[in-house]
């Protein structure tokens, strides 16, 4: 039985559910929906995802989000997309770009040394735009007024960072890390070694520990599913023959 099945025969049992986010809602939007159309009274998902971002969602039904802990320490993947010579106050595409640099000169063995520079245990500043608590509030709340706070480093695992493709001022590559890592602090701190300036433009999560994205569904399949397994009980229904 796939956990799809599972979901849809769970009960108060509870089921873990791999969803593939689609861009341009929150990882809270896909909790919402699952309990505004699916009946789902309970659910809580495992690593959020920026509304920007697309991939692999871990959500716990019932009585399964009592296991999310599980997944918290699990290593992620990315496929990610960055454009040089551009820099934001979200290093990324949701807030307007502030500065724009030259980046003529960087070439592919220029990005490559820069990203093994970047690989292994290493500090990072989470971005403003970042759901890091500040005095009870999340920074994104303070940035989205303009204001700019000093953020304590975290320790991080780059365990593995590598150019899938560059087609100037594009490059595209995947990345496998620890929790709590910013990709787009990642990619906002490479643009600053190049010395041009870069912001993520697309990222995809594709595993979470064994999990993969081949493996999850969409809200559309989901739903899909939910209804063509409520046809198929009502047939059963309508030809169930009485005692």
């Amino acid at each position: 039985m796939s956990h799809l099945d599972r979901f849809l025969r769970a009960g108060e049992s509870g089921s873990m559910l791999l969803i593939d986010k689609q861009v341009g809602i929150t990882s809270f939007d896909v909790i919402y929906r699952l309990r505004r159309w699916h009946g789902v009274e309970k659910a809580g998902h495992a690593g959020t995802l920026d509304p920007n971002a697309t991939g692999l969602l871990i959500v716990c039904i019932g009585r399964e989000t009592k296991q999310l802990h599980r997944f918290a320490d699990l290593e992620k993947e990315y496929s990610a997309t960055m454009q040089l010579g551009i820099q934001t106050p979200s290093y990324d595409t949701e807030t307007d770009v502030t500065e724009r640099r030259d980046f003529s000169s960087v070439t592919l063995d220029a990005l490559m040394d820069v990203c093994r520079r970047f690989t292994g245990r290493q500090m990072q500043t989470p971005p403003m735009y970042s759901a890091v608590k500040h005095r009870g509030k999340p920074l994104y709340k303070y940035a989205r007024r303009g204001k700019v706070l000093e953020r304590r480093p975290k320790e991080i695992d780059i365990r593995q960072l590598s150019i899938t493709a560059f087609s100037a001022p594009n490059v595209e590559f995947k990345v496998t890390c620890s929790k709590g890592t910013y990709v787009r602090s990642l990619v906002h701190d490479i643009g600053l070694a190049l010395g041009c300036g870069a912001t993520l433009t697309a990222l995809r999560r594709t595993r979470i520990g064994e999990f993969r994205v081949e493996d999850a569904v969409t809200l559309t399949q989901l739903d899909d599913a939910k209804r063509l397994d409520e046809l198929r009980q009502n047939e059963t229904n309508d030809y169930r023959i009485p005692a």
